[in-house]
């Protein structure tokens, strides 16, 4: 089972999200030309303009959402670990329980195959299960990804309404941006106003 960490950070292999907020019967002049990579390592090549980026890194350690349902996701993987590993504690006891009865002399040809069958029959059982809950898991947490995504997105969308940056990247210490300048970083505005968000979601639900 992937480790959550390991998960999350894919976040920061979004790659640069595109926002255009110039209006388009406004003149300007021919810009000149900025290269990065978009996710899969592909250059891009984006006119130079306003420019800010958000630090995934930093976004995943305060957005107060995304850190609740990281720990329910752990908690989960935890759980799950442990109903998995009882179940094949039990099943190795009635192994080394069949083994000693065998050995004694205890079955039947007949009863030795019968044990044999049912024992098999657990392991698929148990191997089963465990990829139902692992598949299971991996798809709702594919589905949190994609959640999280979605409300960074359409956030930046409503933050850039009056910012009116050009582009907004997403930066990471495991990103194709090696250096960014700290002036450009409005992460904590990004944060702030999602937590706020979040917030206010809450309170009119209850």
């Amino acid at each position: 089972m992937k480790n959550i960490s390991t998960i999350f950070s894919s976040l920061a292999l979004l790659g640069v999200i595109v926002l255009f907020a110039m209006k388009m019967n406004e003149k300007k002049a021919v810009k000149p030309k900025v290269i990065t990579k978009d996710a899969a390592g592909k250059e891009v090549v984006l006119a130079a303009g306003k420019i800010a980026y958000v630090d995934i890194d930093t976004l995943e350690a305060h957005y107060d959402y995304f850190k609740k349902k990281k720990v329910e996701f752990e908690v989960r993987q935890k759980n799950i670990d442990a109903d998995l590993e009882k179940m094949a504690n039990s099943l190795r006891n009635e192994v080394v329980a069949f083994q000693k009865k065998a050995q004694n002399g205890e079955l039947t040809e007949a009863q030795g195959q019968a044990a044999q069958q049912e024992l098999l029959k657990k392991e698929q059982e148990l191997e089963l299960k465990r990829q139902n809950l692992g598949a299971k898991y991996m798809k709702d947490q594919d589905a949190f990804n994609k959640e999280i995504h979605d409300n960074l997105h359409d956030y930046i969308e409503i933050f850039n309404e009056e910012k009116g940056y050009d582009y907004i990247l997403s930066y990471s210490k495991e990103s194709s941006i090696l250096f960014a300048n700290k002036e450009l970083d409005v992460t904590q505005e990004i944060i702030d106003g999602m937590n706020n968000a979040s917030s206010k979601s809450k309170k009119a639900s209850k």
